[in-house]
Order: C-alpha cells, then structure tokens, then sequence
C-alpha cells in the first residue's frame, strides 16, 4: 500500500474515532487533500484509491495538473482553496467545482459572469478573516452579510463559509462563531480544519476539512 493511501486510510479511522467518541450521529466530513505543490505521481495513488477531493490553491499549477485527469475521471473534485486572483478567475472557473475564497464583490461578479459564459454552476464559499489579519484574504465576519447579498443577487450557489484561523489561535472558540455566523445566514456547509486543527472542526461539524501534509508529508 502506497505510504499515502495508508495515511488517508489512517485519518478516515482517526476522524471515525474522534466522532464517535464526540458522539455525533449522521456526519462524516469530506476530506479535501490539498495536493498544491506534489507531483500528480504523489497524488495518484490516492486517486486510484477512490478519492475524489482535491484541493489546489493555484490555477496555473492545477490547469496543468487536472485538466487531464479530470476529462477521464469525472468523479473528481477540485476545490480551490487559495487566494483567487480575478484575472486568473475565467481559467478557475472552467477547471474547479468549489470556490473556498470569495472574498469581494469584486471577486464575485467576475465569478457570476465567467460560469454564466460556460453556463457552470460552482460550489461557493466566503472566506472569512477571522483574525482580522492583515496578510490574509477574507472579508470581516462583520461585513459577510453584504458580500452573502451580493452573491444572492448575482445568483452564485454559496453553500457556507471557510476561514484560517491566525497560528497558534483557539481554534474552537473561532470555528464556534464561523457556525454561528452560518446558522444565521442559513447556510448549511463548513469549510474549517485543516491538519493541526481538525478534530476542533469535527466539533462543529465541518463539511469539510483540508489535510494536506497529513497525507501526502511534507512540502519541499
């Protein structure tokens, strides 16, 4: 068994655990593996496995990654879950199924205009800054309900929020207030966790959580 078929194989186990011991009934999140930056031969094994979610945080590199795979296994999901620039927005929205970073109105309209073009339908999530941190993406968790309006008036499929919580933050208490914000909105997806910090994720049932090194090691 390839080593990174074991570690996914091991994690399902691990998230298994965690919610029965949390005794959570009726949830079993997707694991998106983040394969930005490995070589498709390090992710292939685990696509031969039968995953079907994958996360990228840049366009060009996922073009050139996924555009083949994808035409021969359309079972694939491709998250984009990096900061997405609107000038790359036209060649996202053709190769990705779910968006996890909309974070402007900006980014939004050119979004709506490019899947009405190829008459797609994205996945969409709000990016969150939770920490409010000046080098990260995100809108405000106070400034959400503008953007959330925005997204409904140009008919984008919003589905929930993600956030990065700031290193070394209390994770639970953040992802306990992306929920509550997501209740409000009505929504009914998370998109929280990612390898130091899912089994916090799992406590709020995220629909998604993002594991990367703890699949596939570490990045060069």
């Amino acid at each position: 068994m390839h080593y990174s078929v074991k570690n996914l194989s091991d994690l399902q186990l691990e998230i298994s655990k965690k919610i029965s011991e949390l005794n959570i009934k009726n949830y079993s999140p997707n694991i998106i593996a983040v394969s930005k930056t490995f070589p498709i031969e390090k992710i292939k094994p685990i696509i031969d496995y039968g995953h079907i979610h994958f996360g990228e945080n840049k366009v060009q590199e996922a073009t050139d990654k996924w555009t083949q795979i994808k035409e021969y296994n359309q079972k694939i999901k491709l998250h984009m879950i990096g900061k997405l620039q609107t000038n790359k927005v036209k060649h996202a929205v053709k190769l990705f199924d779910f968006i996890h970073s909309v974070d402007s109105i900006k980014l939004a309209q050119k979004i709506s205009v490019e899947q009405t073009k190829i008459n797609k339908n994205l996945k969409i999530f709000l990016q969150i800054n939770i920490g409010e941190e000046d080098q990260k993406s995100g809108v405000k968790i106070n400034d959400v309900l503008e953007l959330y309006n925005e997204c409904l008036n140009l008919k984008l499929n919003v589905i929930g929020l993600m956030c990065l919580p700031p290193i070394n933050s209390p994770s639970e208490i953040l992802f306990n207030m992306i929920k509550q914000k997501n209740d409000e909105l009505k929504l009914n997806s998370l998109s929280l966790g990612m390898s130091g910090d899912y089994p916090e994720a799992l406590k709020v049932k995220s629909d998604f959580i993002r594991i990367g090194t703890k699949i596939f090691g570490e990045r060069n």
